[in-house]
């Protein structure tokens, strides 16, 4: 993807928070930083691969960029448009633009609804200037291009199989045409071989509909597989970005490489690099420093004072250490 290219989606210093009281109700809530200064900038035809421990934040990311969780700072530009300061009559128009595939694909659907009112549901609500006709002829084509047969149109949600009802799912959420697609966690309920049959669809449909996507998931591999880029996430925040091959053979940061080490089947060099052994950070007391630092074997006394920058590469990658240098070597083959 040209670096000169206009971003489909921008976004810049995006923080999301909570409020906890903790035990004790009567003092002040204190703000918990689920999301904390997250940039990137996503393409259109491109995959961006999110990755992370459980708990990092990725969902959260997605719900705030499909306007389904409040920001408490930052920006997102969607096409050049601020989507941080759309009222609900905005949000109801941007969504024909920007769609979600979520991680069950059962409780995805209402179990009350015929498969054919479920995608046609998008439709009527974001698309009334379509007929019935055009309605009921646009359904069956999604269903027909996802590998449902229309003639199933009138059958419920339990009457089909885990991988065919994500498949529903997905005809769901591009049933209206959107350009950007936020995929979360969308085969992490699957088995593995309907997991590869989920993904070669994903990719097939981004070729033919040109769709951006923003794919969640903790199967290292399947990221691989489908990612143009990857975003490493932790505690909130950003530790590595960069093209897939860079982030997968020469990763900068100490928590990337932790994770490669961490996949089923990693080599005896990767397996060294098994660091994650130390103490989870706090929520209630965030570390001053680095989000990784009591984790990481390289973390000295600045790294627990001071917040690592994100430094950006030659190769267009992104390391939020003090610590990162630019990798000549493939560190992982």
């Amino acid at each position: 993807m040209s670096r000169t290219a206009t971003p489909l989606l921008a976004v810049r210093q995006l923080r999301v928070q909570f409020a906890a009281r903790g035990r004790q109700f009567w003092r002040a809530p204190v703000p918990l930083r689920a999301v904390d200064d997250i940039n990137f900038n996503l393409y259109a035809g491109q995959t961006l691969g999110l990755v992370g421990e459980s708990g990092s934040g990725k969902s959260t990311l997605a719900r705030a960029l499909i306007g389904l969780q409040p920001i408490a700072g930052g920006a997102i530009h969607f096409d050049g448009r601020d989507l941080t300061r759309l009222d609900a009559a905005g949000w109801r128009q941007q969504r024909r633009e920007i769609q979600m595939v979520f991680q069950d694909p059962l409780a995805s659907l209402n179990p009350r609804m015929t498969i054919g009112r479920s995608v046609a549901e998008p439709l009527r609500a974001l698309c009334p200037e379509l007929s019935a006709a055009e309605r009921v002829e646009r359904v069956q084509q999604m269903l027909e291009r996802v590998g449902i047969p229309a003639a199933h149109m009138d059958r419920y949600p339990h009457e089909f199989s885990g991988g065919q009802c994500q498949r529903i799912g997905i005809a769901r959420a591009l049933v209206v045409r959107p350009r950007l697609l936020i995929c979360d966690e969308p085969v992490s309920a699957l088995d593995v071989s309907i997991q590869a049959q989920i993904v070669n669809l994903l990719a097939e449909l981004q070729q033919e509909y040109g769709l951006a996507l923003l794919f969640i998931a903790h199967d290292l591999a399947v990221v691989r597989q489908i990612s143009h880029r990857v975003l490493v996430m932790y505690f909130g925040r950003g530790m590595e970005q960069g093209d897939c091959g860079q982030i997968f053979t020469q990763p900068r940061h100490p928590y990337t490489r932790a994770l490669l080490a961490s996949v089923p089947g990693a080599s005896e060099e990767q397996r060294q690099h098994q660091l994650l052994d130390g103490e989870l950070p706090s929520l209630n007391r965030p570390p001053l420093g680095c989000a990784f630092v009591s984790r990481c074997p390289m973390a000295d006394e600045q790294c627990t004072r001071s917040v690592p920058h994100a430094r950006r590469f030659a190769d267009g990658g992104m390391s939020a250490c003090h610590y990162a240098v630019d990798v000549a070597e493939p560190v992982f083959s």
